[in-house]
């Protein structure tokens, strides 16, 4: 009977664990999709020497990569294990896009698209997005002299 009431007592204080960790997945999964695009346009504009473009559709919550025939064929290995390269993702309704700044123009509101190069030589677009989902917000932001995403805590 103890073994039974600690088994079940260690089954009760992971039970708070795994629902954090699924409350959180689709705030990753946007975080993820939105770097693995960034870095395969990067990537894409340096090994075919010309610009790639990464299209945000704000309203939609939708990102994807444009940019020529071969922009849908990878030429890299994805950052994530046992996946291709992303080359479009719609978010999570519950993930909202809370800024979306490129050179220093709003797109956080708009209607349209909003476009970020990436360039041949290495560089990029100034871009800053905010997500948030659940009380957690995820900034990410580019380099422009590096082209390269980082990720960090707005709250």
């Amino acid at each position: 009977m103890m073994v039974v009431a600690i088994i079940g007592l260690l089954m009760a204080t992971g039970v708070p664990a795994i629902l954090s960790v699924t409350r959180e997945a689709p705030m990753r999964k946007a975080v993820n999709d939105v770097m693995d695009i960034c870095s395969l346009a990067r990537a894409q504009a340096i090994l075919h020497g010309q610009t790639r473009i990464v299209v945000f559709h704000p309203r939609l919550r939708q990102v994807a990569l444009s940019g020529g025939a071969d922009a849908s064929g990878p030429t890299r290995p994805s950052t994530r294990v046992s996946q291709t390269p992303m080359n479009s993702a719609e978010f999570d309704p519950s993930v909202m896009i809370e800024g979306l700044g490129i050179n220093n123009f709003d797109y956080t509101d708009s209607d349209g698209e909003a476009y970020v190069r990436f360039f041949a030589n290495g560089t990029s677009d100034e871009m800053t997005l905010v997500l948030s989902s659940g009380g957690e917000y995820r900034k990410i932001t580019l380099e422009v002299t590096t082209a390269l995403a980082s990720v960090g805590n707005v709250r």
